[in-house]
């Protein structure tokens, strides 16, 4: 039986198969099934900063890939595993609520624009007319 846990990545958090564990460099591979939480928007090194060299606009991680993550972040994950498409659009969907709170921050502001272009990208189905 698959081990399914949860773990971050930079600032998004992932459900995921996790395939192995090396203890001497403190680090999980696991593959990506799900989305908890879409990344931040932004220079990592600066967070919520937009006075910054470049303002990143960062993607969630795609269904089935790889990735390494620090092992202190892996939690097992004993719910249901949602569908990839619909947990990222959950993500997202969260994420610009959040932002949503605070728009007249530069910061929330900037990392709006980067999620509506990132909402392009990742194709979402109009339903109900929630997306913003």
């Amino acid at each position: 039986m698959e081990k399914l846990v949860q773990a971050k990545y930079k600032t998004g958090r992932y459900i995921g198969k996790l395939l192995t564990i090396e203890e001497e460099n403190a680090r999980a591979l696991i593959q990506v099934l799900a989305v908890l939480r879409h990344p931040n928007q932004g220079d990592l090194h600066h967070p919520k900063q937009i006075d910054v060299p470049l303002f990143h606009q960062r993607k969630a991680l795609a269904y089935l890939e790889k990735t390494w993550v620090p092992d202190s972040t892996v939690k097992p994950y004993t719910e249901e595993v949602p569908d990839y498409a619909a947990s990222l659009q959950t993500a997202w969907c969260k994420q610009m609520d959040d932002l949503k709170k605070d728009e007249d921050n530069a910061w929330c502001k900037q990392s709006i624009a980067a999620l509506v272009l990132l909402r392009k990208e990742y194709k979402f189905p109009h339903n109900e007319g929630r997306l913003d």
